[in-house]
Order: structure tokens, then sequence, then C-alpha cells
């Protein structure tokens, strides 16, 4: 039976991971900044301010959405999206420690 690498790594290690791919296309920042300056929008003002098909909007926003740093509702042909700043807080929080971590360990040696 065959299985994932990544199940040998620790959770956390894993929810940055997720995190950082989730983070790591440009569109998605985009949408991610126009969520921030609006606080809410619906996902055709993204695509009316981004230079990408609603398809590809739509795409991305599902993304986003899966990795729990944006919620959303849909109210018939209308979808709101806002960023989850609690999961933004989280992460902020994790990646500022293992930064740390990683110089703290790195001031002790050197190359």
């Amino acid at each position: 039976m065959a299985f994932h690498k990544k199940d040998e790594f620790m959770q956390k290690e894993q929810d940055l991971a997720a995190f950082a791919k989730a983070m790591s296309h440009p569109a998605r920042i985009a949408i991610l900044k126009v969520l921030a300056q609006h606080n809410e929008c619906i996902c055709g003002e993204i695509v009316d301010v981004l230079p990408l098909a609603q398809s590809t909007v739509s795409q991305h926003l599902k993304e986003l959405k899966n990795a729990g740093l944006i919620s959303g509702t849909i109210d018939g042909p209308r979808s709101c999206y806002c960023i989850n700043w609690k999961a933004f807080e989280k992460f902020n929080l994790e990646f500022n420690g293992l930064f740390t971590q990683l110089k703290i360990k790195n001031e002790k040696a050197c190359c």
C-alpha cells in the first residue's frame, strides 16, 4: 500500500506547507489584496479588477477557500468572499516562530 511521505512530517509542518502552497500564485495574492481593500467582495468585482477570466478567478477562490484563507457565501448567482483573519493570524504566528527558530539555529553555525 502506498502512502504519502508528507504524512511522516508533523501536522504543524503540513499545515504551514499547505498555507504556503495556497499563497503561491500571484493571482491569489492579488485576490487577497482586493478582498482586503473591500473587506468583502462579490466575485464579479474581483473579475473586474484582475486580468483573469471568471472561471480562473473562481478556481483561485476555490483554492483559497479550501485552504481556509477566505470564507464565502453563495446567494443565487452572487458569491461573496472575505478574508479569514483568524487563519492568517495563526499562520503569521507559526511562520514567525519558524523564521525565528531558523535564525537562531543559523546564528550558531557558519557556512
